[in-house]
């Protein structure tokens, strides 16, 4: 059986994590999303919100193309996660030649650390090439919208985050615009 692991913090998990997940899931048997648990990235949402949302975005995934795909929370060295979960291959999605440069050196060093696991390389498709997840965090944060980014389930939990005020993600202040005195000067003019 071919089994396949695509390792993240999906935080939050995009469209082109989408992208790159239904890829994958017609070139492996068995496909494994990793949710890591990565708490030095100061995660928006929690592992157990990303882990939920996995689930219910690449379900229908796994429908439309018949491969299982299990999403399980991953911790410490991918290269474990992988043996453990019996893979072969790591997926990693490239959005153009900063991510390679990267994914190269990792690619290198797992090769090196478990020298049975190979690297699929899958480049986003071209309408989703600009999406990064630090990015989608960062409009969301900032009040701009990000449903253009994201799958609907994680658009919903996203915003709902925001209006609860949960977590690091929050509403952003309002932003207030510099007072005047009688002759139209700005406080900030002078």
């Amino acid at each position: 059986m071919r089994i396949g692991v695509y390792p993240g913090t999906f935080d939050p998990m995009t469209l082109g994590h989408i992208d790159v997940i239904g890829r994958a899931a017609l070139l492996f048997d068995r496909l494994v999303i990793g949710v890591a648990e990565s708490a030095a990235k100061a995660p928006l949402l929690t592992l157990a919100d990303r882990l939920d949302l996995a689930r219910q975005e690449t379900a229908p995934i796994a429908t439309a193309t018949g491969t299982p795909i299990e999403v399980r929370p991953m911790t410490g060295l991918m290269v474990a996660f992988a043996h453990a979960c019996g893979a072969r291959a790591v997926v990693r999605g490239l959005r153009g030649t900063a991510d390679f440069d990267y994914e190269y050196q990792m690619a290198g060093m797992n090769r090196t650390l478990a020298p049975g696991l190979d690297t699929v390389f899958l480049m986003a498709s071209p309408g989703r090439q600009t999406i990064s997840s630090t990015l989608v965090r960062q409009v969301a944060q900032l009040g701009g919208d990000f449903s253009a980014f994201v799958p609907e389930a994680t658009l919903a939990r996203l915003r709902a985050c925001l209006r609860a005020g949960i977590g690091p993600l929050k509403e952003p202040a309002p932003t207030v615009a510099p007072s005047r005195d009688s002759q139209g000067v700005a406080d900030n003019d002078a």
